[in-house]
């Protein structure tokens, strides 16, 4: 791309973003971070736009990095979310996209590394249907495209009394995937058992490993799902030794020492088995090596890791300078590996 066209895409996205904003949502924003960084409101949404236009950064990201507290070298040592869609859109290639954002596909494409049985309601019969969920007692319900944990939902055998009823049910909510429940590591277990607690590793297939760039420990509520959408938070990792690098925060200004349940310790939290998260990883990404940068959702089985789902479109999980007194994010490990 010739530097003339590339400025002109550039330009292109900032336009197509600001006809997108909502004053409203960005003025709320600004706010909270000027009263939680006593700065002035005016000063703080006049920063956050031009950050938003010239440095490609998300204004949910200027307040979840807590960019009113820093400096400008600082600000450049965070990913941001535009400028990893950026990166998304230049490392994965379109067909190989498609089977990470159809979970059913992704299934069917990575089944010997999912650790658990599932099912395509549509092709299924309400037999198969009944048969598969009583097996198991109880399933997890997925609509295929979807994010965030959206149409994520736990269905119990001992609740269903009309199985052609329930296939019905499973069809009008576009949930046509039925998966058996994964069996976390204890100790995973132990900080919220009613949930499944996830690892999100952010990786990059350099053609023969998965270079790790990032880890985030997210943790549930009791919930469906470990998403900020079902009350979830998360911590960062080190990607070195799979130790929390400090207390839990999400994007709604909640920190949490200890897990709110169960009163285990996020600063202290080790991942257990880290060291066959390596080794995992270079096989997954091996798979669809044309989609090389991904954020894989893993959780820690009693024996090693299992594969959740993978996503193209990697969102971003950061350190907060105000939670863990650390001003730098992990943009140079990204830049170091990918070349950008």
């Amino acid at each position: 791309m010739s530097p003339r066209s590339g400025l002109s895409a550039r330009f292109n996205q900032v336009v197509s973003r600001a006809r997108r904003i909502d004053v409203g949502s960005v003025v709320h924003r600004a706010q909270e971070a000027a009263k939680q960084h006593h700065r002035s409101t005016a000063v703080v949404l006049a920063d956050m736009l031009w950050q938003a236009g010239f440095h490609e950064t998300a204004f949910q990201d200027y307040v979840d990095w807590d960019f009113a507290m820093l400096t400008a070298a600082e600000r450049k040592t965070f990913m941001t979310h535009p400028l990893s869609q950026r990166l998304s859109e230049q490392f994965d290639a379109p067909a190989g996209r498609l089977i990470f954002q159809d979970k059913i596909a992704f299934d069917q494409k990575f089944d010997e590394f999912l650790g658990r049985e599932w099912l395509a309601v549509e092709p299924a019969s309400v037999d198969e249907v009944r048969d598969f969920v009583t097996r198991h007692g109880r399933v997890m319900g997925k609509v295929p495209f979807s994010n965030s944990g959206h149409g994520v939902e736990r269905h119990e055998a001992a609740d269903v009394t009309d199985w052609a009823a329930f296939r019905e049910q499973l069809m009008a909510k576009g949930q046509t995937l039925l998966e058996e429940l994964i069996v976390q590591h204890p100790s995973l277990a132990e900080l919220c058992p009613g949930t499944v607690n996830t690892t999100r590793v952010t990786a990059f297939f350099d053609g023969q490993r998965a270079r790790i760039l990032s880890m985030a420990q997210k943790f549930g509520r009791g919930a469906a799902s470990d998403q900020q959408t079902f009350g979830g938070f998360y911590t960062m990792l080190d990607r070195e030794t799979g130790h929390s690098m400090g207390p839990g925060y999400d994007s709604h200004g909640s920190i949490h020492y200890v897990h709110p349940e169960s009163g285990v310790s996020i600063p202290d939290f080790q991942l257990p088995l880290f060291e066959t998260v390596q080794p995992f990883m270079d096989r997954v990404a091996a798979v669809v090596p044309a989609v090389r940068y991904v954020g894989w959702d893993i959780v820690i089985g009693p024996e090693g890791p299992v594969l959740v789902e993978g996503n193209w479109a990697v969102g971003v999980y950061d350190n907060k300078p105000s939670v863990t007194g650390v001003r730098t994010g992990s943009r140079p490990r990204f830049q170091e590996v990918m070349g950008f």
